[in-house]
């Protein structure tokens, strides 16, 4: 079947070809009932837009920002990596891609960062960062300029965001759950929790599903509050010591957040990982190192490349005004054990 043409639309409506471009890219100088035929032409040929033909046409260059945490991150480092990746394989789309590294326990800091990308500077934003009123503002400032932003793997709900890329953290963290019970013996005992900060709200959420499945249907396994190491890995040191201390009974630990070498480093030390079920998040050099010494028993995690490839993906259609597949952003959860790594 031969596909409607802007030639077939001009000859429905009785218009020249120069009225339908005008109408297609929403250029003034068109009546009003004029617009209106034009339109009703489209919906009755059944004329599909070819947008990347069209950007094509016009030189049009997509300009996007990712915010990302600053510091040593590994995580961050397979974001980056996939960006890099994009980058390359995007330029044949004409898509320019920005990494702006931002203090992320800044809220003040972050937010003038996302206001400076504004007046025109970009044509999208990626943010990764906890939620905050200073972030939210920020981001609603954005949108009332015509900025899209989407979340990416943290969610910005409260936000004026147009879009969150990443899993369901709420599923991640149930996930965890199902695992932990399962790889512990009957008996149970007490799982101990950690994060960077409990205040992102990925960690939250996972804490979230983690205990409401711990707690349905493994009674025995007892989740113990969770502590806080802000990415700093003396604190780390100091709070695992403190807590197999206090509780010699600890069974399983659940990692939360992205910074896991502190706390592999810490269990190493004091040799307990053998005698613990640990499951961690995020799939980086130094867990798949882990997974396959033993030292972890399993690794949730979401695949960076999809990440960032929805992320542009949503931005675009969100400049071109067109709507979201949304099969084809959702993130998957992957459960990654040693048997089956990459």
């Amino acid at each position: 079947m031969v596909r409607p043409t802007v030639h077939d639309i001009a000859r429905h409506a009785g218009v020249s070809l120069a009225t339908v471009d005008r109408v297609l890219n929403a250029r003034p100088g068109v009546r009003k009932q004029t617009v209106a035929r034009v339109e009703e032409a489209i919906r009755a040929i059944g004329y599909v837009r070819d947008q990347g033909a069209a950007n094509l046409a016009r030189r049009r260059v997509y300009r996007f920002a990712f915010l990302l945490p600053d510091g040593q991150s590994r995580f961050v480092g397979t974001i980056l990596s996939a960006l890099e990746e994009a980058r390359e394989s995007q330029l044949t789309d004409r898509v320019m891609l920005e990494v702006c590294h931002v203090p992320v326990h800044d809220p003040h800091a972050l937010a003038a960062t996302l206001v400076a990308l504004g007046a025109g500077k970009v044509d999208g934003v990626a943010v990764m960062a906890p939620e905050s009123p200073q972030v939210r503002d920020a981001v609603a400032r954005l949108r009332r300029g015509g900025t899209p932003v989407v979340a990416l793997v943290a969610d910005q709900p409260q936000s004026d965001r147009d879009h969150f890329v990443g899993i369901d953290n709420d599923a991640a963290g149930r996930t965890a759950a199902r695992l932990m019970g399962r790889f512990l013996p009957p008996s149970g005992g007490p799982v101990l929790v950690v994060a960077s900060s409990i205040r992102a709200r990925d960690s939250l959420e996972r804490r979230f599903g983690f205990d409401s499945l711990i707690g349905t249907e493994f009674p025995a396994v007892h989740c113990l509050p969770t502590l806080e190491a802000h990415d700093d890995p003396q604190r780390m040191a100091a709070i695992l010591q403190n807590a197999f201390a206090a509780r010699s009974d600890i069974v399983g630990v659940y990692s939360l957040s992205t910074g896991n070498g502190a706390l592999i480093d810490a269990l190493r030390e004091k040799g307990r990982l053998a005698r613990l079920v640990v499951i961690a998040h995020e799939l980086t050099p130094l867990t798949r190192a882990a997974l396959l010494a033993g030292e972890l028993d399993a690794i949730i995690t979401q695949n960076t490349g999809h990440l960032v490839r929805s992320a542009i993906r949503v931005l675009q259609a969100r400049c071109d005004g067109r709507e979201i597949l949304a099969s084809q952003e959702r993130i998957r959860i992957e459960i990654i054990l040693r048997e089956n790594l990459p």
